[in-house]
């Protein structure tokens, strides 16, 4: 890794830091950048998969007030949580890389549409569908599951997903959705930096440099974004990661 790549992987965590921040889906920045500099697809994946970690973790600590209540709930999903992660990282390291390259660029622009119908679907928040406290649980530990094998395979823009799933079943407040899928978020990474730690390959030299810009790019972000209009971000963010599942897809298939 020379120091163009080095330079390339600071501006893109402080600009990932920012974005999850802000808009969430910052993954969409630091994974084609992690390409860029040479790494495959794989290896591009679960190094930015730890590289992320710590973020998690930070976000969990800065929104543990609004987890108040909810160690209940907490406690309920979490072994789900961890069960769906290994399964996600057993299916990414268990088939064949060319499987990863062709579904790859569809889980990029699946997430990258996520993203650009975040506000609908937040909009929704509140006003959860009608159903039993029953097939309410029933159906969050389905999404927490299923999120978690998204997460352990692939990952980018899954707060985003989890948030907008969540806030399908969840009658709470946006910022207690969010608390709680900081908690879903950093249970995935914390599975994904074990696994991928013994058996998969991670460039720690990219981790060393990826991890501590999103620290600080997520700090900034959170000073400025009540002045930066998340929407002109996160249609900057669908844009690129529209572009980027296209070019992935592009390469896998030609």
């Amino acid at each position: 890794m020379d120091l163009s790549h080095i330079l390339l992987l600071l501006v893109a965590g402080l600009a990932a830091g920012t974005v999850n921040a802000i808009a969430g889906g910052g993954s969409l920045i630091t994974f084609p950048s992690l390409i860029a500099t040479g790494l495959p697809t794989v290896d591009a994946n679960v190094t930015n998969s730890v590289s992320v970690f710590p973020g998690y973790v930070a976000s969990v600590f800065g929104s543990r007030a609004d987890l108040v209540g909810q160690g209940r709930r907490v406690r309920a999903i979490l072994p789900t949580s961890l069960v769906g992660s290994v399964g996600g990282c057993a299916l990414l390291l268990l088939t064949p890389e060319r499987a990863f390259e062709l579904v790859v660029p569809f889980l990029v622009l699946a997430a990258a549409a996520t993203l650009a119908f975040q506000e609908r679907l937040r909009g929704l928040v509140g006003h959860p569908r009608a159903m039993s406290p029953r097939r309410a649980k029933v159906t969050l530990q389905a999404v927490v599951f299923v999120g978690a094998i998204y997460g352990g395979y692939f990952g980018a823009a899954l707060g985003v997903m989890y948030v907008a799933a969540l806030a399908l079943i969840l009658d709470e407040p946006l910022k207690r959705i969010n608390a709680l899928k900081n908690v879903l978020s950093a249970a995935v990474g914390l599975v994904t930096v074990v696994v991928f730690s013994f058996f998969a390959d991670v460039h720690w030299g990219a981790v060393l440099v990826l991890a501590p810009a999103t620290i600080v790019g997520g700090y900034a972000g959170a000073k400025v974004a009540r002045r930066l209009p998340a929407r002109v971000l996160r249609y900057l963010i669908v844009t690129f990661g529209t572009v980027i599942g296209l070019v992935l897809l592009y390469r896998a298939i030609k």
